[in-house]
């Protein structure tokens, strides 16, 4: 007999290339594995997505189509695929995750075309929903869930954390079998085949401008350092990987856990890279930090954020971060040889346009310094782009200021609100074109004086090149108009953007 109850896995499109596991969608498909079949489709794999995808619907096997959706270019798939597959095949229930999802849980389910929100991890909630479905029980205590009944919108309670440990192994296997690994492993600035892992839940601190906050609730979870040798040896062993990106929202909040991962992949000879917070891994000894070193850490991403106390204190980057600290914590990583990638957020709100400006120029200077202290030191500029962090100092400030998000879904899907989701165009009431022209062409200057590590692209001629051209304007803070670095920049094949790319 025919099945009829598959679960169509849908990861949309994100990337033009360089492209990444698809973690999300196979966590999920690490939970329902044994239990229902499944299929994945990769949007940024697909030459033709939604033909793929409608052929499969088609078959009458598919009763569930879920996605995971992303803040951005992810939206633009998510959206107008979600909506036809509810005209076209009426039947099939439509599930979603993911950040977006999670944080515009109101709007996504006054659709239309969304039936059921994963509210954070979907590791047991998706497949208690599905058995909910199939037995047709409520769903009225499966925690992590969001729903409409009765005409009102239903967020059902957080539930604990999963022991990552206990989950399923993801079906890494599954997923190449459709597409092949080679065009996830790619080559990067870390390795010629570097991996995308995931190896912990959330993040203990509560930064009012962070999307992970709203989900998690200063939560954080890891799998052990064993858990996660035995994950990237399994790559490394079965697919060639040489390098692994870290995409925790935090992966370094234990120090013991590091080591002991240290102490495990040093003989692998494999280079990665994580994201950490700098008053965490500070309070790292020296032993641990070359102990990193030694294990082939290359590069740490920080939240610097700001070089102005007050407004980390309206960040509620919870911690202990100063700017002396971020100053400090640079020198210190030089020592070690571990490149600390600083990402800036500029354009906060403020009583004032003047603020708003002073600010900006406050912390420009901040990133020159900081560039002083330590050369090495990757630069990331974002514009501010509010997250609904309801109750924090941050977000009454922006509402105060006259922000709302859309109102309805497809708003989403303006060109305007996906460079809001990449914090370049805030669409913010405070933040004047000027000041984003400013902070733009900052980075533009920026970028060309201190060309990024992580371009593999640029020869050693065309860095010389470009740190020529633009010295002038660096060194005097002449930002407007660098239209002829941007050009340089535009013929040198692009110049890659780490903040949007990855590595």
């Amino acid at each position: 007999m025919k099945t009829t109850n598959k679960v169509l896995l849908f990861n949309p499109w994100s990337a033009q290339y360089g492209f990444r596991i698809p973690n999300s969608i196979l966590q999920v498909a690490a939970s329902i594995t044994g239990k229902f079949e499944y299929e994945f489709v990769d949007g940024n794999r697909e030459i033709d997505c939604w033909t793929t995808i409608s052929n499969l619907l088609a078959t009458g096997e598919f009763k569930y189509f879920a996605s995971t959706v992303m803040p951005g270019p992810q939206l633009k798939q998510a959206i107008p695929f979600s909506e036809k597959v509810r005209k076209q095949f009426p039947h099939v229930v439509i599930i979603w995750g993911g950040y977006f999802a999670s944080n515009q849980y109101k709007v996504a389910i006054e659709s239309s075309f969304v039936d059921f929100i994963i509210d954070g991890p979907g590791d047991y909630a998706f497949p208690q929903l599905l058995n909910a479905i199939e037995s047709q029980q409520p769903v009225s205590e499966i925690s992590n869930l969001i729903y409409k009944e009765g005409g009102e919108v239903i967020r059902n309670r957080k539930q604990a954390l999963p022991d990552y440990d206990q989950l399923n192994d993801l079906p890494y296997e599954k997923l190449f079998n459709r597409y092949s690994a080679e065009g996830y492993l790619k080559k990067t600035f870390l390795g010629r085949k570097t991996a995308a892992y995931h190896s912990s839940f959330g993040c203990p601190f509560t930064c009012s401008f962070c999307a992970v906050v709203p989900i998690y609730n200063a939560r954080w979870k890891g799998k052990s350092a064993l858990g996660i040798y035995n994950d990237i040896k399994r790559l490394k062993e079965n697919h060639g990987a040489d390098a692994v990106e870290f995409h925790d929202n935090n992966f370094f909040v234990s120090e013991k856990r590091t080591r002991e991962f240290c102490e495990l992949i040093a003989k692998e000879n494999m280079s990665w890279w994580g994201e950490g917070r700098i008053d965490t891994i500070d309070k790292y000894s020296d032993e641990s930090l070359t102990m990193m070193k030694e294990a082939g850490c290359k590069m740490i991403f920080f939240g610097a954020e700001s070089g102005n106390d007050e407004v980390l204190a309206q960040m509620d980057k919870g911690g202990t971060q100063t700017a002396e600290q971020i100053k400090r914590f640079a020198a210190r990583m030089r020592k070690f040889d571990i490149i600390p990638e600083y990402s800036f957020v500029l354009g906060l709100p403020a009583p004032t346009p003047e603020q708003v400006l002073a600010q900006i120029d406050q912390d420009i200077e901040f990133i020159k310094e900081i560039k002083t202290i330590n050369p090495d030191t990757e630069i990331i500029i974002y514009v501010y782009s509010p997250v609904p962090t309801e109750g924090s100092e941050l977000y009454d400030a922006i509402t105060s200021a006259g922000f709302r998000f859309p109102e309805k879904l497809k708003d989403w899907l303006s060109p305007a609100w996906e460079k809001f989701d990449q914090r370049r165009n805030p669409l913010t009431p405070w933040l004047q074109p000027a000041m984003v022209d400013k902070i733009q062409n900052f980075e533009t200057v920026l970028n060309a004086y201190y060309p990024t590590a992580s371009d593999t692209k640029l020869t050693n001629l065309q860095k010389t090149v470009m740190r020529s051209l633009s010295s002038f304007r660096y060194n005097q803070n002449v930002f407007s108009f660098p239209y002829e670095i941007k050009l340089l920049q535009k013929l040198w094949l692009r110049y890659r953007q780490p903040e949007l790319e990855g590595f």
